[in-house]
């Protein structure tokens, strides 16, 4: 047994990390009190966090991985698994996907240039409980919209985390 510096509870050796530096190889904080430790701080340096994401992220061996991994078999389920969680997650934008592309199809949408710069756009929905009233927009312009919203819900609580 040990006592954990942090929340000052006796626990077993296997509720800390193991540590070289240590006489019995432990640390004096329990696993529970280091994880809460690195939320917070994670939460406190957020941005600075999220920019070291992206960079390591697009590093040319972790992309390679990536490809790599969505080659095999498991990767290929995992994909379909995502996809249909997706699809279970946000049915009323699939729905309204749908309709939009239905529409064009059959001429009763036509599809116009970026509204802010003109490029070729994709049909943004403002509100998807109305299909076909949507606003054309480019993908880097339709991408800025919907993390404006997102800020939004985040801001308002609506959300917990931004998934950018």
């Amino acid at each position: 047994m040990k006592r954990c510096f942090r929340c000052l509870c006796e626990k077993p050796l296997d509720a800390f990390y193991k540590h070289r530096g240590m006489s019995d190889g432990r640390l004096n904080k329990c696993i529970e009190c280091a994880k809460a430790d690195v939320r917070k701080n994670r939460l406190e340096k957020l941005e600075y966090y999220r920019s070291y994401d992206r960079s390591r992220s697009s590093k040319p061996e972790r992309v390679a991985a990536r490809v790599a991994y969505s080659r095999t078999p498991e990767g290929r389920l995992a994909h379909a698994r995502a996809n249909e969680r997706w699809q279970v997650a946000n049915a009323i934008r699939r729905q309204a996907s749908h309709m939009v592309n239905n529409a064009i199809r059959d001429g009763k949408l036509i599809p116009e240039p970026c509204f802010i710069c003109g490029a070729k756009a994709h049909a943004h929905h403002p509100d998807y409980s109305r299909p076909l009233s949507v606003t054309w927009l480019c993908p880097t312009h339709h991408k800025a919209a919907h993390r404006i919203v997102a800020e939004h819900r985040y801001a308002a609580g609506e959300v917990e985390t931004l998934y950018f």
